[in-house]
């Protein structure tokens, strides 16, 4: 049985968005440079759907998932300017700002 034009299309559409994109050099969450090691981070949670990812430092993907339950990032719009306007990000990214793009540090979760 041949695949109808429908399923051809949202498999293309698939194959687009699994494409990867040229890596931004920054860090989507603080804006730094990158460094040797980056992590991928869904704006969107996987759980509810998302499937757009965006290059962070380790030390800033352990934070975000420390801070914000998968609940709590599905409600913030996916630019990250919620997340980065919270408190605790906020007191994240200026203690981070000046550290080297390779820079790494125990998270602590929040309780």
């Amino acid at each position: 049985m041949r695949p109808s034009r429908r399923r051809i299309l949202k498999r293309e559409a698939e194959m687009r968005d699994a494409t990867p994109s040229p890596i931004d050099p920054c860090c989507w969450l603080c804006g730094r440079d990158l460094g040797e090691r980056i992590e991928w981070h869904h704006p969107q949670p996987k759980s509810r759907g998302g499937r757009y990812t965006v290059p962070v430092h380790p030390i800033c993907h352990r934070t975000i998932h420390a801070t914000f339950s998968n609940v709590e990032l599905a409600r913030m719009t996916t630019d990250g300017a919620e997340l980065r306007a919270h408190p605790e990000m906020q007191r994240f990214l200026t203690w981070v700002a000046e550290k080297p793009a390779n820079f790494h540090a125990p998270t602590r979760h929040r309780r």
